[in-house]
């Protein structure tokens, strides 16, 4: 199940209640090792050398259990009391290492580091070498997520038993780098009711829920998407792509004549209409999906009143995405109506009228605003860590995805992939476990390409979106 987010004092409780079943420090620091190396050894090749640099604490332990288990690397420890007198960095440097394992403090740091060790961290940042963060960068309050005077800046963090609340903050995201979680080192689980909670892989072992074999297209649904206009016709032809892959029974775009013809010769299965504000939406549609590509300053009004209309009193699924996101109403919804929308720090600023700044600052708060704002819809913001919740309940934090996403299109494949699972009934009584295993699917799927190549492109991401059970790092 999905991870809490944690406190240091909520972790420390975990710890004490753990130490209580019996189960011993040292089984679980040996543990930690083990998950320390596996991480390593992804991140490294044969013959690679491997710096670790241990301290004194629990932490130095942990990092210096992983080398038993770094096989076919050439692994150096530097155990380091006192940075002021142990032995220079620059002779480890010799080695050349491909990677630097950083156990030098844990989660328990909580005042400003001496000018010794401030230095020290100085050196490993400057020295560019890749970091592999045990727990968290040492240095770096793991409740404030900002660093005490210096912080390791971390490729990877690898911490232990459940994700901290400050390194989740964006303040801290320089230095934690891609936060991986060691939930199966022995811990018991945190019993913490968390508001936000750390999404995992296991969270989907068995979902979304087999076909049965007698099963027809009518069965998973009819999705029908307005997208595209002059000028922005990919958006509707990725967003129709990404929505097959989510596998509804039947796809009917819908999209304007000046771009038809584009758009029409890209696709095979999902139908393709001109759209003429005249004619009503078909009652049929299982999910409706508006927005991406609908940029053209020239759209007539009759696209934004269909939008409003379609969000107000459409008793099926609505995603709304991109331009479409100014024209959604400040409404009451249809009871029990799954209403969806996916902005990006931009949008969201757009819509409680600041700046993506100030949404970022707080994301949570951020969520929580809209969501009110709009109904209680749900809530999909996006960017590193996605969240997704509405204005009460809990909010998820997604686990994958890498800054290779940060090109244009992949939003429009996450909104179509998400609306194409909303189209299914079967995935329509629990729209939010659909949605964190849509945003989980969409960032999995960027980890798979990243871990093959480093020069993929949004139609890429396509092609393997929906191919992902278990993670990648």
């Amino acid at each position: 199940m999905s991870l809490p987010i944690i406190s240091v004092a909520q972790m420390r409780e975990c710890e004490k209640a753990t130490w209580a079943t019996g189960q011993t420090e040292a089984n679980v620091i040996a543990r930690v090792g083990e998950a320390v190396a596996r991480h390593a050894l992804k991140l490294t090749g044969p013959d690679d050398a491997i710096l670790i640099l241990a301290g004194k604490g629990h932490n130095g332990e942990d990092a210096r259990h992983a080398e038993p288990h770094l096989h076919n690397r050439r692994v150096q420890i530097c155990n380091i009391k006192d940075p002021a007198n142990d032995l220079p960095l620059s002779q480890l440097y010799e080695q050349r290492p491909a990677l630097i394992i950083d156990g030098l403090f844990g989660i328990g740091i909580n005042r400003p580091l001496d000018e010794h060790w401030q230095a020290l961290i100085q050196r490993v940042n400057d020295s560019r070498i890749p970091v592999l963060a045990v727990d968290v960068p040492s240095g770096l309050n793991a409740d404030t997520g900002q660093p005490e005077g210096a912080a390791i800046r971390a490729s990877v963090t690898v911490t232990v038993g459940a994700p901290k609340q400050g390194m989740l903050l964006p303040a801290a995201w320089p230095y934690v780098g891609r936060l991986e979680v060691a939930s199966d080192v022995g811990l018991v689980k945190c019993p913490v009711a968390a508001e936000m909670n750390w999404i995992e892989a296991d969270d989907f072992r068995t979902y979304p829920p087999p076909r049965e074999a007698v099963a027809h297209k009518g069965d998973f649904g009819h999705l029908g998407i307005f997208a595209g206009s002059l000028g922005y016709h990919g958006a509707a032809v990725l967003t129709s792509r990404g929505a097959q892959h989510a596998q509804p029974g039947l796809i009917t775009l819908h999209t304007f004549e000046t771009v038809y013809y584009a758009i029409a010769a890209q696709l095979q299965s999902v139908m393709v209409r001109i759209w003429d504000p005249a004619t009503k939406m078909p009652a049929n549609y299982d999910a409706v999906l508006i927005g991406p590509g609908l940029a053209d300053n020239t759209l007539p009004d009759a696209v934004k009143l269909f939008t409003r209309l379609t969000w107000r009193d459409s008793f099926s699924p609505v995603v709304v995405d991109a331009s479409a996101l100014d024209w959604v109403p400040l409404e009451p919804l249809p009871n029990r109506a799954i209403r969806v929308i996916t902005p990006h720090p931009g949008e969201a600023g757009r819509l409680l009228k600041t700046s993506s700044k100030q949404i970022q600052a707080n994301r949570p708060a951020a969520l929580r605003e809209i969501s009110k704002r709009y109904g209680n819809c749900w809530v999909v913001l996006k960017g590193a860590q996605t969240l997704i919740g509405r204005h009460k309940g809990p909010i998820a934090v997604n686990s994958s995805g890498n800054p290779r996403m940060a090109q244009g299109g992949s939003g429009d494949v996450l909104a179509g992939f998400l609306a194409g699972l909303l189209a299914q009934p079967a995935l329509q009584a629990d729209p939010f476990t659909t949605l964190c295993y849509g945003v989980w699917q969409h960032g999995a799927a960027a980890d798979r390409l990243d871990a093959k190549k480093t020069n993929w492109v949004v139609e890429d991401l396509i092609a393997e979106i929906g191919n992902t059970r278990r993670p990648i790092f």
